[in-house]
């Protein structure tokens, strides 16, 4: 006579090995999220910083001047290596002075920072990289599309704007001029 309770310890038996591959992949999530949070905090009473985890936001105003030449040498390897890999032409990603607008760099960082975080990672990162690929195509038609203006094809054009941070008055009388209020309107 066969055990019947035999196919209930079969599932059992399937059911703890999933959770302990789901609890060890947990761990796993658990230590680089930590080392991401370490790379943000100071290290030792040094003051150092530790090191940048990879896929961690990089925010160019706030490197540190010592790490920002080795930071953006990186950087800029990449970009290079992936205008090469998916043959950006020069209206996509202008070659000559793409570096000089800074929209341009911060959608750059933020792809570079994914593309870290995707494929830097021991862990199988499922659909991380179809995913990033789906923003680096938005990301690189964004650039064309709103960040360069008429800098294309090699010409450098600066844009005709206002430079919103540098007037101290416009800045005191956005100030000044308070939150919006919540306004009630009546019907009579």
């Amino acid at each position: 006579m066969p055990d019947p309770l035999g196919p209930l310890f079969g599932a059992l038996e399937s059911i703890n090995s999933e959770l302990t591959g789901f609890a060890a992949r947990l761990a796993r999530l658990e230590d680089m999220g930590a080392a991401r949070g370490s790379a943000k905090r100071a290290a030792g009473d040094d003051g150092e910083e530790a090191a940048r985890a990879p896929g961690a936001p990089v925010i160019w105003h706030e490197v540190k001047d010592a790490d920002r030449a080795e930071l953006w040498s990186s950087f800029t390897a990449w970009v290079i290596r992936m205008a090469d890999a998916y043959e950006l032409t020069t209206e996509q990603l202008p070659h000559g002075c793409w570096w000089e607008h800074g929209a341009v760099v911060a959608e750059l960082t933020a792809l570079w920072t994914g593309w870290q975080s995707t494929y830097a990672g021991d862990e199988d990162a499922a659909a991380g990289p179809y995913l990033w690929h789906d923003a680096w195509s938005r990301g690189i038609e964004r650039i064309g599309r709103m960040w360069l203006g008429e800098c294309t094809n090699g010409y450098h054009q600066t844009k005709s704007r206002t430079t919103w941070g540098t007037d101290p008055a416009y800045r005191k009388k956005v100030i000044d001029a308070g939150a919006p209020g919540i306004t009630e309107t009546t019907e009579k």
